[in-house]
């Protein structure tokens, strides 16, 4: 019996591949294009791409379906990222949207569908092994997105499939073209896709309500920022620096909302942390034997670094092998070196940064 897969369709390059490399194996590949939520002000960019993900199941000759997940996208994704930024802290949207929506709301609605898996363009892998799934980096290093996949459970991952887990960009681009996919030579997507043009700081803008407060700089105001929940810690810009402020970078090493206030210093280590605490932990098989020291990663496309993972009263730690910037609300990503160095490093899950030494 041939299996059905719904491939979430995103209008590009890679999803598109994904769905011709499925089929050329002999799945029964339906494509699924996921509306999701985009405020009034920003210019409708999902038409477009709902119209190339119709292009390629035409070019493939497969059924195209549609998903409306706006309301379940805005609550899970958009209106959790605002409050966390009223908060004083940086979430992390691709996160929430890969549990929540594509392979949460998306994945049951494919089921509900006839669909025995969904697959999607990610650039990841995975593993059977042990009567249980790994999720593995990706073969191009420089576009593995298992860091936005680590909130993924067992039940998720054996419903998916990463098709072009395994290949390069350079190698997904020429199968695009060998294919004659209509999106072949589309440029790749840039940031959050329901901010559109703006940047993150003018979108928040229209969701919190923020006023210019204090830049301080080892006790002295050196000048005015444009509201304390647009800011994150290692951040240095941004912020309207006084005369008599002196040369930068500066680094913001603190932010307080509710005195409205970011601290920053001309020194970057100042923003580091040797420990932090981590809430909302998952693992993505089952938890290690603790203490143990990991590969850590704090924020998309850094070069990891080693940690020592441990738990106590307060919860789950994280000691890093030296001082590293991670700011408070971000995914800290844990990975474990694979013996079998071609098939990248298993991600073992991770956690929220919450409050640091």
């Amino acid at each position: 019996m041939t299996h059905r897969v719904f491939v979430g369709l995103s209008g590009g390059v890679d999803s598109a591949v994904s769905a011709a490399l499925l089929q050329r194996e002999g799945y029964d590949v339906v494509g699924a294009f996921i509306k999701i939520w985009q405020p009034e002000f920003i210019e409708c960019t999902w038409c477009e791409d709902r119209l190339d993900a119709m292009r390629v199941c035409a070019a493939l000759a497969i059924p195209f379906r549609e998903v409306d997940l706006s309301q379940e996208y805005k609550e899970a994704v958009v209106e959790r990222m605002v409050r966390g930024y009223a908060q004083g802290i940086t979430p992390n949207p691709d996160a929430l949207c890969n549990i929540h929506i594509k392979f949460g709301s998306f994945s049951r609605w494919a089921k509900e569908n006839g669909a025995k898996a969904i697959a999607t363009g990610h650039y990841a892998r995975k593993r059977e092994v042990g009567g249980h799934f790994d999720l593995l980096r990706a073969r191009d290093s420089a576009k593995d997105q298992s860091y936005f996949l680590y909130r993924l459970g067992q039940l998720e991952l054996a419903r998916a499939l990463f098709p072009i887990g395994g290949l390069l960009k350079s190698e997904v681009r020429a199968l695009a073209s060998k294919f004659n996919l209509p999106v072949a030579k589309k440029p790749d997507s840039q940031g959050l896709c329901f901010v559109g043009e703006v940047s993150m700081s003018e979108f928040l803008k229209r969701f919190i309500a923020v006023i210019p407060g204090p830049l301080v700089c080892d006790g002295r105001v050196i000048g005015e920022h444009e509201g304390a929940a647009l800011y994150t810690v290692g951040q240095r810009h941004g912020f309207a620096l006084s005369k008599d402020a002196g040369a930068g970078p500066f680094y913001v090493t603190r932010v307080e909302v509710v005195k409205n206030t970011v601290h920053v210093s001309l020194r970057r280590e100042d923003a580091t942390r040797t420990t932090v605490n981590l809430s909302d932990m998952h693992w993505i098989y089952r938890e290690l034997r603790l203490p143990v020291t990991l590969q850590a990663q704090a924020r998309y496309h850094e070069a990891p670094i080693g940690a020592t993972i441990s738990k106590g009263p307060g919860g789950f730690a994280s000691a890093f092998e030296h001082p590293h910037i991670a700011s408070p609300g971000q995914s800290l990503v844990l990975y474990q070196k694979n013996e079998r160095e071609e098939e990248g490093d298993v991600c073992l899950g991770g956690g929220i940064i919450a409050t640091s030494d």
